[in-house]
């Protein structure tokens, strides 16, 4: 069996351009099906998989691992985010070739099932992304959050931390601590809650206010309190707070979470496999996590198929706490792909179809063409001109 071509689908839901990526082979009717959604990236990452094409193509797409360091170590130059990210689309659609050719669903490759349902959370205002960032309110957080509980979610996340710089100023410390205590009250004891950083905090400092001003509401984790890769500013946190930290969505390389991990610097890690390499790169990162103790959360609002190839890797990971999920993201989003993302009372079920499980309907797709995504930079600049994280 060979690999005689790779090809991308982009299609447009509005929050972020979906790339889909179609690995051929030299077997009638036999393909797979990756992700590898880059926000604000599309053209770089469409391109970047058309460079890594001519490297695999003639070779077995079983021969994952050996695929996967062909695109790294014969790149040259290290890849980085948008180069991780065509080869975690690669990879995903090899394993969807791999369990199509054995007839078994990809999780069965992977290790096995561990879990007979899958914990999933989604955020406020769902795929509407000025909701998800820019609601700084008490009662439309409330109100999303009761649309979201009537929808069957258990556990959501909220951005509702203010655009900060090396000062987290009195007023917005104590705002964001009314916030909190609106969404606890509204939701009960019994919903997770999560709140997203988004990395604003330019310093540990700087955080350590807002995540105390949480305190109270018991978040399941504060995510991103600080920059991605500041693991000294994280180290300071852990030991002046209860609430568990999370960090990893903007980590691409193994060694970065080995070094966060050898830290001791969070209990939860957010890998995002469309981003780190695909599916097997994840599980070597859980499985490190695992050994230290660490829980893994992975970062995922993307499309469809990368939903799909975390319900895969979540059945199958013994430290997988909770899934990150955007199902609701577009009204058509069961149209472009026909998968089995199935919930039930706030988890998803395991799967049974052969491979990934997903037919992708490139009619559908068509009707939703590249467009440019929603920016929300000029957001994040402070009264005094000062541009910070958004």
């Amino acid at each position: 069996m060979k690999i005689t071509g790779i090809r991308t689908r982009v299609v447009n839901a509005e929050m972020r351009n979906w790339v889909f990526v179609r690995v051929e082979t030299d077997v009638p009717g036999l393909y797979g099906w990756g992700e590898a959604t880059l926000e604000w990236k599309t053209r770089a990452v469409v391109g970047a998989v058309e460079d890594l094409t001519p490297l695999i193509v003639g070779r077995d797409p079983r021969d994952i691992e050996q695929a996967v360091r062909v695109m790294k170590k014969q790149s040259f130059w290290r890849l980085g985010a948008i180069g991780m990210s065509a080869i975690s689309g690669i990879e995903m659609a090899l394993w969807d070739i791999m369990g199509k050719h054995f007839g078994v669903p990809v999780w069965r490759l992977l290790g096995g099932q561990v879990r007979d349902k899958v914990a999933v959370y989604t955020h406020l205002g769902l795929g509407d992304m000025r909701a998800v960032y820019e609601t700084m309110d008490a009662d439309p957080l409330v109100l999303r959050a009761q649309e979201l509980m009537a929808k069957g979610y258990r556990a959501f996340k909220a951005v509702f931390i203010p655009y900060t710089h090396f000062h987290a100023p009195l007023p917005e410390v104590d705002k964001v601590g009314r916030l909190m205590e609106a969404l606890r009250k509204a939701v009960g004891p019994k919903i997770e809650i999560m709140v997203d950083f988004h990395g604003r905090p330019a310093s540990a400092a700087a955080a350590l206010p807002y995540i105390q001003a949480l305190e109270p509401g018991r978040p399941m984790f504060v995510e991103e309190p600080v920059p991605p890769g500041d693991t000294a500013g994280l180290k300071a946190l852990v030991g002046r707070t209860g609430i568990p930290l999370a960090t990893g969505e903007r980590l691409v390389e193994r060694t970065e979470f080995v070094e966060l991990l050898a830290a001791n610097a969070v209990a939860v890690i957010q890998p995002d496999i469309c981003h780190c390499g695909g599916l097997l790169e994840a599980k070597k990162i859980a499985a490190h996590a695992e050994s230290v103790g660490v829980g893994v959360a992975p970062h995922n609002p993307l499309g469809p198929i990368a939903g799909v190839a975390a319900l895969h890797f979540a059945v199958s990971t013994p430290n997988h706490m909770i899934q990150e999920e955007m199902v609701g993201a577009v009204p058509w989003y069961f149209e472009v792909v026909r998968g089995p993302i199935r919930m039930v009372d706030g988890f998803w079920q395991v799967p049974e179809a052969p491979g990934l499980g997903v037919e992708v309907d490139e009619e559908a797709c068509a009707r939703h063409p590249y467009a440019q995504e929603v920016l929300h930079t000029q957001n994040a600049v402070l009264g005094d001109g000062t541009v910070v994280d958004w």
